[in-house]
């Protein structure tokens, strides 16, 4: 259970990246499936063509919507664009960051299925096969007297293996595209490779301290949203346990029934007013809907600038004023006060 654990922990902490390689493994899977049982050209003049680029085209598209779809920061760089400026500033370079970042993740999957199409080659055999000149194969007699559509009919039928009768013809066709069509793969994986490799290498040489504040803030902006959601659950949580406990306690007077002794009783009563007080600490001090919908107004419109208040520290400053006041009124001068040792108290102050 605990190594089930880590991993769920960890597949949690990364769903970002685990969905793109999900995403890149499904491209990867449906390419090689397609290419194997679907892939079934026209072998028409006036359709391969489009058949062929399409199919190299518009999956990629499919995919690059679906990164987007299945990244969680779109909705977080869609609310941070679009939501009002109120105490908090816009930083554009955070929201370039962000969507420079969402970008690079969803063309992981039109890559891979981009290289494993060229690879493949039957879809750019299908859509250059009517470009192909038949006569650098030796073989005249098979277009002699042919017109031009004619002919275009002919090579258009070189990717249907039962269309076209001379085999040599087609199989040394075939093997012609599909060697250029390896060749603009094993470019195309060079390309992204090395725009990959300049654009680790060269961000760097930029300004860093702009960028890691940028880093820095986007990530706040997710970890803010995540937090804020996971405290709107807990509220909600508790809005709900108090109110249906209030519920039973006004039709019925009393909400738990004694089954045990007096002393049982008053440590159940205690455990009552424990819960009750923890419960009234979740609450935040918001017990009313209207004011949880403003609050939730006020969070959307008017989200709190980004400078922590020193409550805390402004709180110890003046206790220990009002030590050193009740020492002189004691009869002890600054100074001369005995040490009582004292617990430590850790505040926390969350508003919703």
């Amino acid at each position: 259970m605990d190594k089930l654990r880590m991993m769920f922990q960890f597949l949690q902490s990364n769903q970002e990246s685990f969905m793109n390689g999900i995403c890149g493994i499904m491209a990867l899977a449906s390419a090689q499936m397609y290419s194997a049982f679907e892939f079934s050209c026209p072998c028409l003049p006036e359709y391969n063509y489009s058949y062929g680029i399409g199919l190299l085209i518009i999956p990629p598209i499919w995919f690059f919507l679906l990164g987007f779809v299945l990244n969680n920061n779109v909705s977080v760089l869609a609310e941070e664009w679009r939501r009002p400026t109120g105490k908090r500033t816009k930083d554009p370079s955070i929201l370039r960051y962000m969507f420079c970042s969402i970008t690079q993740r969803s063309l992981i999957a039109p890559a891979v299925w981009v290289s494993v199409t060229l690879m493949d080659g039957k879809s750019f055999l299908c859509a250059f096969s009517i470009n192909l000149d038949i006569d650098k194969f030796g073989n005249y007699s098979l277009i002699r007297g042919m017109s031009e559509t004619e002919k275009m009919k002919l090579l258009a039928k070189i990717p249907c293996k039962e269309l076209f009768e001379n085999q040599v013809i087609r199989e040394t066709a075939s093997r012609y595209i599909k060697c250029i069509s390896q060749a603009c793969g094993w470019m195309f994986l060079l390309m992204m490779t090395f725009t990959a490799f300049l654009i680790r290498a060269i961000r760097p040489c930029f300004t860093q301290a702009a960028f890691l504040q940028t880093k820095y803030w986007s990530h706040y902006i997710d970890i803010e949203r995540k937090m804020f959601d996971e405290t709107c659950k807990e509220h909600a949580k508790t809005f709900a346990k108090v109110c249906i406990y209030q519920y039973f306690e006004s039709i019925s007077g009393e909400i738990h029934k004694l089954h045990s002794s007096k002393d049982g009783s008053e440590s159940e009563d205690d455990d009552d007013d424990d819960k009750r007080k923890n419960d009234d600490h979740k609450l935040l001090g918001i017990r009313v809907q209207d004011d949880m919908n403003k609050a939730l107004c006020n969070w959307h419109t008017c989200k709190p600038a980004l400078a922590l208040r020193k409550e805390q520290v402004n709180a110890e400053n003046t206790d220990k004023l009002h030590e050193e006041a009740n020492g002189e009124i004691n009869g002890f001068s600054k100074g001369h006060t005995h040490k009582v040792q004292k617990k430590e108290w850790a505040v926390y102050y969350s508003k919703v």
